[in-house]
């Protein structure tokens, strides 16, 4: 029998997207969303760093549903805002979510900076977190440009105006799987594939 795994998201596309990454390693893990708590709350996500927010809530998730757990925090740096949206990606323009409100924000404060300029990465912190209290956290980034105009109708958030190194198309004009293969988020799951691989399959067995 598989051995549970939860990931603390009630989005199912991150669900879908961390169990084809475990699948490909030949991890067998039962994994299940935020939906199969329905009475846990949402974790406040307060740290000043992606790595505290997503230690922060595995910890607090596994604490809460007694099974490991794993969570991400992610968003976009940019180097002429000396890193920032950062922690505060989602919630730019204010209101936590707002993308479209968040995309035009960042894209007033960068319109006068030239193209050679317009540096900045994606970057996704991943933690693992057991009930016991043991925690392993680990790093993706996709580092790339900022253009002036949004492409593409793929993806969300900052995604129609990010350009990877390498790449001619935005992140939004990217299927799903070409996405994934360079993603911060998908190279953050697939560092901590060996950390599930060894904490939750010997903790099931």
């Amino acid at each position: 029998m598989a051995a549970p795994l939860v990931l603390a998201t009630r989005n199912a596309h991150k669900v879908g997207e961390l169990h084809a990454i475990l699948s490909a390693a030949g991890i067998a893990v039962s994994l299940v969303g935020m939906e199969a708590f329905p009475d846990v709350p949402d974790v406040v996500e307060d740290g000043l760093t992606f790595e505290d927010n997503a230690r922060k809530k595995a910890l607090e998730t596994a604490a809460a549903v007694g099974l490991p757990c794993v969570a991400d925090d992610s968003g976009i740096c940019v180097d002429a805002l000396h890193g920032m949206p950062g922690v505060f990606s989602a919630r730019w323009a204010g209101r936590h979510g707002d993308d479209v409100a968040n995309l035009d924000l960042l894209l007033a404060q960068v319109s006068d900076v030239a193209d050679e300029h317009r540096g900045a990465h994606f970057e996704c912190a991943a933690a693992l977190a057991l009930p016991t209290g043991e925690t392993r956290v680990v790093t993706g980034t996709v580092e790339g440009v900022l253009i002036r105009a949004r492409r593409g109708t793929g993806g969300f958030g900052y995604d129609p105006v990010f350009v990877p190194h390498g790449h001619e198309r935005t992140t939004a004009e990217m299927s799903d799987e070409e996405k994934n293969a360079i993603s911060h988020r998908g190279r953050a799951f697939r560092a901590l594939a060996p950390a599930i691989d060894e904490l939750v399959l010997r903790a099931g067995s």
